[in-house]
Parts: C-alpha cells; structure tokens; sequence
C-alpha cells in the first residue's frame, strides 16, 4: 500500500522538523499512542493500541528516524508486532518546503501488514492506512497551530424552530 499527500502547516520548517523528533509530540500524534521513548538519534520505542476493522492489538515497534536533512527532510521507518493479530511495517519520506508564510510538508508512505491483519483484506487495510497517516499529521498540525478559532456562526448558536427545537418566545 502506498500514499502520498501535501499539507500546509502554520509554523516553520525549523519548528515541524523538530515536532517530528520529539518524543513526546510523537506520543500526542500518532493515533493510539500510549507510550513513546528513545531519540532520533537510537530510535524509538512504541505502545500503540488500534482497531483495524474486528481486530484490536496493541502493537509495539521500533521507529527508526534516517536521512535527516535538518529542517528539510527525514525518513521514518517502523515494524510493530500485534500478537496474534500480526504486524505492521512501513517507512514515510517527509519533505519540508518553506512556503505561503508557513511549512508545506509533503510525505510519500508505504505500508504492509501480516497475520490477521493481512486476512482483512486491502480495501479495509488501505482506507485504515489512509485515516492514520490523515489523523497523525492532522494531530500534528492542530498541536503545533493551536486549535482553530471557532467562527462567529458556530461560536452562537441560532435558536432552533420547527417540531424538535421550538424555542419559547
């Protein structure tokens, strides 16, 4: 399985290259992290709890963190193993461009999967791909933006009418 994307990040090149060597910001974006150790320069150590369609694990994994450009570009590469429900193995080439005021950061993924895992067949482990890498650099970019301001429509909510949300006048 393989994918690509392009994001714009409000921040700098300087400031997401760090993030994504920071254990700690790894812990806060990788969806289902409950523990994350070590340093780009050893690698890291992994707890990472998922449910891939009727199967849930709890995966632990080496990150190994190669090719480091600073502030430019990285490649991460990882292995977790599930138990019984397999594993899990794939590398990401992250690049960084300074652009529009902010950070464009493009990656390329590739995945595999064994085991259980593997017998879900790839539609379900494609779109389960997919919506990881979208929810770890959605995380990352909400963690190093801030959230975002609630517009004035959301911030007041009209009064309902109709038969559900009669509003006393």
């Amino acid at each position: 399985m393989q994918m690509s994307d392009t994001r714009q990040i409000a921040a700098t090149p300087a400031q997401v290259y760090a993030a994504l060597l920071d254990p700690e910001m790894l812990k806060a974006c990788v969806p289902g992290a409950t523990e994350v150790s070590g340093s780009p320069e050893e690698g890291f150590v992994a707890t990472v709890v998922q449910k891939v369609g009727p199967v849930k694990a709890t995966f632990t994994g080496e990150v190994q963190i190669t090719d480091m450009v600073p502030d430019t570009s990285l490649r991460i590469d990882g292995a977790g193993k599930g138990g019984a429900a397999g594993f899990a193995k794939g590398g990401a080439d992250v690049r960084l461009l300074e652009k529009d005021g902010g950070c464009e950061l493009s990656y390329d993924v590739e995945a595999k999967v064994g085991g259980k895992l593997a017998q879900l067949g790839s539609r379900i482990i494609d779109g389960f791909a997919k919506k990881m890498a979208d929810q770890f650099f959605n995380n990352l970019q909400t963690t190093l933006e801030g959230p975002a301001e609630p517009s004035e429509e959301l911030a007041e909510p009209e009064a309902k009418k109709g038969w559900f949300g009669r509003t006393k006048s």
